[in-house]
């Protein structure tokens, strides 16, 4: 699953971000930002208009991500 699939108010874990090429940037700065394997995320809130952006949790950390965005991180099932 992708965390732009997931539903509001629901958890899963970081398996990986996927990159679209070599030194992809925007995987580089989610990586630094903390979307890194084994994190529990969570969907916090949703933006107004087709629900775009989507606001996540990642421990005591919210960010504002948009769905595009989103869909490079891939997520496992929370344990």
């Amino acid at each position: 699953m992708r965390l732009n699939e997931l539903k509001l108010g629901r958890s899963a874990v970081i398996d990986h971000v996927e990159d679209h090429a070599a030194g992809d940037p925007v995987a580089e700065r989610l990586r630094a930002l903390g979307f890194v394997p084994g994190e529990p995320i969570r969907i916090v809130a949703v933006g107004p208009i087709g629900a775009d952006p989507i606001a996540v949790g990642i421990g005591f950390t919210r960010f504002a991500l948009r769905r595009a965005e989103a869909a490079r991180v891939l997520l496992r099932d929370a344990a």
